[in-house]
């Protein structure tokens, strides 16, 4: 599946969509500022991906800083089973420089 522009999730969000958003960055870096997504740090997703069962076949758009963690992470899902997994481009400094905290 194609990755995700900070301005097509922002679209998409602002319709009302119900859209899976997975958060791989740090908990410090969550309370900064986040799209009310799930966290799971990157580094945890082999032990939690039993907690991401129900998204399996449900559009997932992941996210990170700047969208390294989230590609790894977004590789990881596929190769477990994960249909319709989605990295943010540019991650939240994107979404920032874009869009500021909203």
């Amino acid at each position: 599946m194609t990755d995700i522009s900070v301005e097509e999730l922002k679209e998409r969000l602002g319709k009302g969509e119900t859209i899976n958003i997975l958060d791989v960055r740090e908990q410090g870096e969550y309370n900064e500022f986040n799209l009310k997504g799930k966290l799971i740090p990157l580094g945890e997703i082999p032990s939690a991906i039993d907690d991401l069962e129900e998204w399996k076949n449900q559009e997932i758009v992941v996210h990170c800083k700047r969208g390294g963690r989230s590609a790894a992470a977004k590789d990881y899902l596929s190769k477990n089973g994960f249909t319709q997994v989605r990295n943010l481009l540019g991650g939240a400094d994107e979404w920032l420089a874009k869009f500021g905290g909203e």
